[in-house]
């Protein structure tokens, strides 16, 4: 694998092609997850007051993920986990930072294992739509289009399996700068659809 550094360790799991997480938890058995807390998404969520207040007793893990070690080269697929604890700041749902790729011709399949919840779909036109995530289903993201997952569950994590081209990469500064056209609220017991007031 000529210009790519990787482990004999990794090299030995892409050969045995051995699919290393457990389907209940979402964790792998080799792999540490990424963890995203509450602090580390700042200016994410849409009531600036009630996340700054839930900061001042705790810090909670919103989300953790993980790709397995694979080369991120042309032809290839990277795959992985996302385990999206319950929970809210203010009315609105727990989510991931959801990114577009860098390569923004790319497609992603999230296959959900666990939970309920949404998959949050934007393209730079505008275009926007909300797909529902319950266990044993699966949403297709189409290319050119943000992708975020959002829990709706009140107790239960939301967890998914993800695949998409290995060499696609992360673009997650535009959402950070911008945020999402839509935000998934609490409303009457329900999620809800609503604009999202500080949308730049």
């Amino acid at each position: 694998m000529a210009g790519f550094n990787i482990s004999k360790e990794a090299l030995d799991f892409i050969r045995g092609c051995t699919i290393d997480f457990d389907m209940n938890t979402g964790l792998s058995k080799t792999v540490d997850t990424g963890k995203r807390s509450l602090s580390q998404m700042k200016g994410m969520f849409a009531d600036e007051a009630a996340f700054e207040k839930m900061l001042e007793t705790d810090d909670p893990i919103v989300y953790e993920f993980h790709g397995l070690p694979l080369p991120e080269t042309e032809g290839d697929l990277s795959f992985g986990c996302s385990i999206l604890n319950p929970g809210k700041v203010g009315d609105e749902y727990y989510f991931t930072k959801g990114h577009f790729h860098t390569i923004l011709e790319t497609g992603e399949v999230y296959y959900c294992l666990k939970g309920h919840g949404y998959m949050l779909l934007e393209n730079p036109e505008g275009d926007w739509s909300a797909h529902e995530l319950k266990a044993g289903e699966a949403v297709y993201v189409p290319k050119r289009y943000a992708h975020r997952s959002i829990n709706v569950s009140p107790d239960e994590q939301l967890i998914t399996f993800f695949v998409y081209r290995a060499d696609a990469g992360h673009n997650y500064g535009s959402i950070e700068e911008k945020g999402y056209r839509k935000l998934l609220v609490e409303r009457d017991g329900k999620p809800t659809i609503i604009d999202n007031p500080n949308w730049k």
